[in-house]
């Protein structure tokens, strides 16, 4: 906070596609989706109709005991999007605001099946290493990361965890660092499926098993772009199963699309592994990144253990005052008609390739120890020397100060410690991939002292 009140914030004043615009009329590009929530640019005409349609009819009223027309029309097409043929089927969408309420939705609704059904009295939860699954008090008990958790540690009720799949500093990773995401050259025998498997015995061991296990599919994004090995998601998803525990699968970030397009063209990415969780927790850009909204979806057998008699008050009593927004809802319905259109699909496509192509100019610099791409996520971890993987000292802020510089030269984006995150909006072009991608690589150079990478023509912005 001292740093950032030592000078003037850059003020946001309007965009247009992918390109911001401050107070002072300076442009820029923004590489981080107004902080991962907007897919298909800003001032989108059609995002922007969809939501004055609606203004005109009405802007809100009240969920509890009434439904209205978008929200049951988008639960319709939300439940259609998250279900794949010979997948378990998840039929039942429960709205929130966002992120945290959506996992918290889905922390208490796990917490009370378990109950209810018999497995356990007392029903605990795992989660991963450097887990991030909101800021709410169930939220952050989930979560396994000092920085956000710490301060609150007497008001969290206790979670257990497992090692995160992060190959680049995996210590079960024999393999020497080489100029090459992490997840292609590892040498290890799946040791981070085993303490899963290790947990869950132990757990069964104490007649106590686990209610559910929570994962970001995928990739972890706020543990710092850690994106898991092919084939460590349906791993896991077969020790859950065995078990009989739940499976909550935080769509928060890694869903509608940001994992790229997989065979079949869904959106989630639990279906890259053709995995289908109990619970599915969903926000960012559920809208578009237009306005706050969330969704928590769930199997029919979850839902049922809320159905009883008037006096045995077996309903989920849990809601928010502007859940099932309609003006939310009007934003998803088209977001979502945006995303299956074949032009949307192949705009993917086509970024998914242009930022590959163009993060691969990053491996020519020698703090460079990490680049992870999962779809159109990006991470590129900042190292003091890539051949010993050594992290800089935190009071140097790598991160922050090659974002700042990023900022100077027209792109905007945030770090994770020292990872940088590239994660455009869907309708940012080539030509604008390497534009971010240049002013990452002449940010560095500066920040660090080093020879700048192959050289390209500035690109100016539209």
């Amino acid at each position: 906070m001292r740093d950032w009140l030592k000078s003037e914030p850059i003020v946001i004043t309007k965009g247009k596609g992918a390109v911001l615009e401050d107070v002072h009329g300076r442009k820029y590009l923004d590489a981080n989706s107004s902080i991962w929530t907007n897919l298909h640019g800003h001032n989108h005409p059609k995002l922007s109709a969809a939501i004055n349609a609606q203004l005109l009819k009405i802007a809100h009223s009240s969920a509890l005991g009434l439904a209205n027309e978008p929200a049951s029309l988008l639960a319709r097409e939300l439940v259609d999007a998250a279900n794949r043929p010979n997948l378990p089927r998840l039929g039942k969408v429960f709205y929130s605001d966002d992120g945290s309420t959506a996992m918290e939705v889905a922390l208490k609704l796990a917490y009370e099946f378990t109950w209810r059904s018999g497995r356990s009295k007392t029903p605990r939860f795992l989660s991963l290493q450097g887990a991030y699954h909101g800021d709410t008090i169930g939220a952050v008990s989930l979560g396994h990361i000092d920085l956000f958790h710490k301060s609150y540690r007497g008001l969290l009720f206790k979670t257990d965890s497992v090692p995160s799949p992060y190959c680049y500093r995996c210590p079960h990773n024999r393999a020497k660092p080489d100029r090459a995401d992490a997840r292609e050259y590892r040498k290890c025998n799946w040791e981070c499926v085993d303490e899963v498997e290790k947990r869950f015995k132990a757990r069964r061991r104490q007649d106590n098993p686990y209610a559910a296990m929570v994962v970001e599919p995928l990739i972890q994004g706020a543990a710092g772009m850690i994106p898991q090995p092919g084939g460590w998601l349906k791993r896991v998803d077969q020790i859950v199963r065995q078990d009989g525990a739940l499976l909550v699968a935080d769509e928060v970030l890694t869903g509608f699309g940001r994992t790229g397009v997989p065979r079949g063209r869904s959106l989630f990415a639990c279906h890259h592994e053709q995995v289908q969780p109990d619970l599915m927790a969903l926000a960012k850009g559920m809208t578009g990144g237009y306005l706050p909204m969330a969704a928590t979806l769930v199997t029919q057998k979850i839902f049922d253990a809320f159905l009883g008699e008037y006096s045995e008050f077996k309903a989920f009593f849990h809601g928010h005052s502007y859940t099932a927004n309609q003006l939310g809802s009007a934003a998803s319905l088209t977001s979502l008609e945006l995303l299956q259109s074949t032009a949307s699909v192949l705009s993917r496509i086509t970024l998914q390739h242009a930022l590959s192509e163009n993060l691969a100019r990053l491996w020519q610099l020698p703090h460079v120890g990490d680049i992870r791409q999962v779809g159109l996520i990006a991470g590129i971890e900042l190292v003091k020397d890539w051949r010993t993987r050594e992290r800089f000292p935190l009071r140097d802020r790598v991160g922050a100060r090659v974002c700042e510089a990023m900022a100077r030269r027209g792109v905007l984006t945030r770090p994770i410690g020292d990872v940088i995150v590239i994660m455009p909006p869907y309708c940012t072009t080539p030509t604008q991939v390497e534009t971010i991608v240049s002013a990452l690589v002449s940010a560095i150079s500066q920040v660090l002292g080093v020879a700048r990478a192959t050289k390209r023509k500035p690109v100016a912005l539209k």
